[in-house]
C-alpha cells in the first residue's frame, strides 16, 4: 500500500512542484512584470487538481484496505472450510471403514504394527469356506511379490515363502508352466512378473485374457490387459503378477469368458477397497465334506456384497494357499501345499 501512495504522489508531483513555483513567483512578479491577475486563475486551477489527486488517493487507499479486508475474511472462510472438509472426509472414511468391517463379520485374527494392519475373517457361505484378509497398508513397502526361493524358474510353498522372508502373511501369486531343460524341471510364471519395478521375465503381451495386477509404489492396486510394454509401464508397476479373468473393474463384475463360466474350484483373490485397503481372499475346494469350491459368477457376487471395487483371480485349485504367522489357514486341495514360483507376501 505505500509503494502505491508513493506512486500515486509521484504522479502528483509536477502539479504540487508547479503550484510551489508560481507561488514563490508571488513576490518577485513584480520586477518581472507579469500579469499576476491573470496567473492566480491557474494557480488555483492547479490546487484543486492537487487536492483532487490526494482525495483520489485517499479512496484508493481506502479500497486497497477494504480488498486486502476482504482476502483475509476470505482465507480465514477458505481455512475454516478446508478444516471442515477434513472432517468429513475422517468422518466418512470412519463411515466407509465401519461398512467394511459390518460385512466382514469378527477378525478371527488381528495384527497391528507401524507398516500393516491385517485383519483376518473366516469365510463360510453355503458350500464353500476360505479366509479373507484384509489389509490396511502404512508403509508400502510392506507388500512384496517374491519368486520361488528368490530364484528365477524354482518353486517352494506359500508357507516355506513366508518363513523365509520372515513375513507375516502370505498368500500364492500368479500362474505358471513347466519348462524341462537338461533333465530339469522349471516352472515360469506367465504373463508379467514385476518385483521392486522391475519385470523379471520380461515383457509378454497379454493375449486371452491373461491380466496383469499388482501395486504401485505407493501401495495402491493397479492392472488390467496390457498389449504393449509401455502402456504397462506407465502405471509404474512396483509388485505384481498375471493370471485370468479379471473380476470386478469399478464395483461392477466383469463377463467371465464362457470357458471358465460355472465351474467350482478352490480361489485366490486379490482385491481392493475404495479406501485403498487391500483384501485377499482363498476358497478351498474339491472337498465334499469341507468345501466344494466357488464359480467365479457366484464369487463376483460376494465381491460386490462385501463392497470390493477393484479384484483379480489369481491361481486357483491346488496351488490356493493362506498362510498367517507360518501357519497355513485353508486346506489346500492336493492334501498337501503346491509349489509355486510366486507368492504375495505381506512383512509384519
Amino acid at each position: 500500500m505505500r509503494n502505491i501512495n508513493f506512486f500515486l504522489v509521484f504522479l502528483a508531483a509536477p502539479f504540487i512542484g508547479l503550484a510551489l513555483v508560481l507561488v514563490n513567483l508571488g513576490s518577485t512578479v513584480g520586477a518581472l512584470e507579469l500579469p499576476v491577475e491573470d496567473i492566480k486563475p491557474e494557480v488555483k486551477s492547479l490546487e484543486e487538481k492537487v487536492h483532487n489527486l490526494q482525495e483520489g488517493t485517499g479512496i484508493v487507499s481506502q479500497s486497497i484496505k477494504e480488498q486486502e479486508q476482504e482476502y483475509k475474511e476470505q482465507n480465514e472462510r477458505l481455512k475454516e472450510l478446508s478444516e471442515q472438509s477434513m472432517q468429513q472426509k475422517n468422518l466418512s472414511d470412519n463411515i466407509y471403514e465401519q461398512r467394511i468391517l459390518n460385512r466382514l463379520g469378527m477378525p478371527v485374527k488381528t495384527h497391528e504394527s507401524d507398516q500393516v494392519e491385517i485383519k483376518i475373517y473366516s469365510l463360510k457361505e453355503l458350500d464353500y469356506r476360505g479366509y479373507i484378509a484384509k489389509i490396511k497398508i502404512f508403509d508400502p513397502g510392506a507388500v512384496k511379490v517374491a519368486l520361488g526361493n528368490g530364484k528365477q524358474g524354482e518353486g517352494e510353498t506359500t508357507r516355506h515363502a513366508v518363513k523365509r522372508t520372515e513375513a507375516i502373511l502370505g498368500i500364492n501369486g500368479g500362474g505358471f508352466y513347466p519348462v524341462y531343460q537338461d533333465g530339469k524341471k522349471y516352472i515360469l510364471p506367465i504373463g508379467n512378473t514385476v518385483i521392486d519395478g522391475e519385470l523379471v521375465n520380461g515383457f509378454s503381451p497379454s493375449h486371452d485374457n491373461l491380466f496383469f495386477a499388482g501395486l504401485t509404489k505407493k501401495a495402491d492396486l493397479l492392472g488390467g490387459i496390457f498389449k504393449k510394454k509401455e502402456n504397462l509401464l506407465k502405471l509404474n508397476p512396483w509388485q505384481g503378477v498375471s493370471f485370468v479373468p479379471i473380476l470386478i473393474r469399478n464395483l461392477k463384475p466383469v463377463d467371465i469368458p464362457e470357458k471358465w463360466q460355472h465351474e467350482k474350484q478352490p480361489r485366490t483373490i486379490l482385491g481392493e477397497y475404495g479406501n485403498g485397503d487391500l483384501i485377499m481372499i482363498v476358497v478351498d475346494g474339491r472337498q465334499s465334506s469341507w468345501s466344494r469350491g466357488v464359480t467365479l459368477e457366484r464369487l463376483q457376487i460376494k465381491l460386490i456384497e462385501l463392497g470390493v471395487i477393484e479384484a483379480y483371480n489369481l491361481d486357483g485349485g491346488g496351488s490356493s494357499a493362506f498362510v498367517y504367522k507360518g501357519e497355513i489357514l485353508n486346506r489346500p486341495s492336493d492334501g498337501r501345499q503346491r509349489e509355486v514360483p510366486t507368492n504375495i507376501l505381506v512383512m509384519p
